[in-house]
């Protein structure tokens, strides 16, 4: 029996956390592994952990996810390199904390430029790709809260549920091509550097609520999609009866969310 070719897969959001582990994943499947994210130092020090794990190549590209020339650039030089693209797992994304009125009008724009429209800008030069090829998967990592609402974090929730709104209409859009896959993954809490690295408007240590999965759970499952691709996939159980109670039970929901958030995810800072 043939060995199959390396995959060519393009991870977004490369420098930490989910999408860290997910490009540690693909390198390890002996992948071509195109690493995406800000800062191109980062980028560089695990291109090499990446070759090291058995990816077949492994390449930084230093590019912003709302930067729609650079995606394009990008995109191009992949195609130019590889011929094709097998699979985009797009784990990019920021988070900031604070009542609507009390977040910036800069933060603001910062979450959802770099969650809701980054995400639309790379489905923009994806998608055409994986048509042009008739086949190819887009996996779009968003979140727990692209169900649910919690206080505090309102430009976070309203571009997660813009993502998963994004990923509903490009599954319509592509259902003519059978081969063609778009995935949404929603994470619950995830022990990421995304807590610490977030905007915060608050004054507050932020901290992952529980119970808390580890960014290489959600990796695997984010790398599944590629062979088992499913329009919608949650990476933990507990999700659901949180879904459940905050469609089913609001009016419940709304009075006991802000008191259970600020008390699981919520500190002053200085305090232990």
């Amino acid at each position: 029996m043939s060995q199959k070719p390396p995959r060519v897969v393009l991870v977004t959001g490369a420098s930490s956390g989910i999408g860290r582990a997910t490009a540690l994943r693909a390198a390890e499947k002996g992948d071509h592994v195109v690493l995406l994210a800000r800062h191109e130092d980062d980028l560089v020090e695990l291109a090499g952990e990446c070759r090291e794990a058995g990816a077949a190549s492994a390449e930084p590209a230093a590019a912003d996810v709302s930067d729609d020339d650079r995606l394009a650039e990008v995109l191009a030089g992949i195609l130019d390199q590889h011929g094709r693209l097998d699979a985009v797992l797009h784990c990019a994304g920021i988070v900031t904390y604070g009542r609507t009125e009390e977040v910036s009008r800069e933060d603001f724009e910062q979450v959802v430029s770099t969650n809701l429209l980054g995400t639309a800008s790379l489905a923009r030069h994806v998608v055409p790709v994986l048509r042009e090829q008739r086949q190819g998967v887009l996996v779009l990592v968003g979140s727990l809260l692209g169900h649910i609402g919690v206080p505090e974090m309102t430009p976070y929730v309203v571009s997660k549920w813009g993502v998963r709104a994004l990923a509903r209409q490009l599954v319509m859009e592509n259902a003519d091509l059978p081969d063609v896959h778009v995935v949404h993954v929603s994470p619950g809490s995830v022990d990421t550097p995304i807590y610490d690295n977030a905007l915060d408007s608050a004054g507050t240590v932020n901290t992952p609520p529980p119970p808390v999965i580890s960014p290489e759970r959600v990796a695997r499952q984010v790398y599944a999609q590629i062979d088992h691709p499913r329009n919608e996939v949650q990476t933990a159980w507990a999700n659901y009866p949180l879904i459940w109670a905050f469609s089913y039970a609001p009016a419940l929901w709304d009075r006991l969310a802000g008191p259970v958030f600020r008390a699981v995810s919520r500190r002053s800072q200085g305090s232990d």
